[in-house]
């Protein structure tokens, strides 16, 4: 189970270090690929399989769901955990995200999220300020 939230730098070869217990989940791979929110979303290969074939089980006659899957099957990339556990985000991940040097790197129970650290902050604000109204809601769909 991937949980937390950490703080990490992305270095100047635009490298970032995964949290030591997030990468005994995900192994010496992963993928990487664009998320919601502007932030990126990193699976495990195994995890990866499962959404990759959501996916692609959508159908292709709707234009959101063909929208849906290009966004993540295409931007998606498989990268390596180096000897540091350092992943390499690529540039065209990095700008969709608009990720400067600092990063937020949050377990989200079966992926990995990387977010702009400002943007971190500035969307966890608002989530606190909604907590209340969210559970609310969930629990009028009998899910909280």
């Amino acid at each position: 189970m991937l949980i937390g939230e950490y703080k990490h730098t992305i270095d100047a070869k635009k490298r970032i270090s995964l949290p030591a217990k997030f990468r005994r989940e995900l192994g010496k791979k992963a993928v990487i690929t664009r998320g919601l929110d502007k932030c990126l979303f990193v699976y495990s290969l195994e995890e990866w399989k499962k959404v990759a074939e959501t996916l692609s089980g959508l159908s292709t006659g709707q234009a959101d769901s063909r929208n849906f899957g290009r966004l993540l099957l295409a931007g998606a990339v498989d990268v390596e955990i180096d000897s540091l556990g350092r992943i390499l985000i690529p540039d065209y991940l990095k700008n969709y995200a608009e990720l400067k040097d600092k990063a937020i790197v949050a377990g989200v129970y079966k992926r990995i999220e990387i977010w702009d650290e400002k943007r971190w902050e500035e969307f966890k604000s608002g989530v606190e300020e909604k907590a209340d109204l969210l559970a609310e809601k969930l629990g009028e769909l009998g899910l909280y």
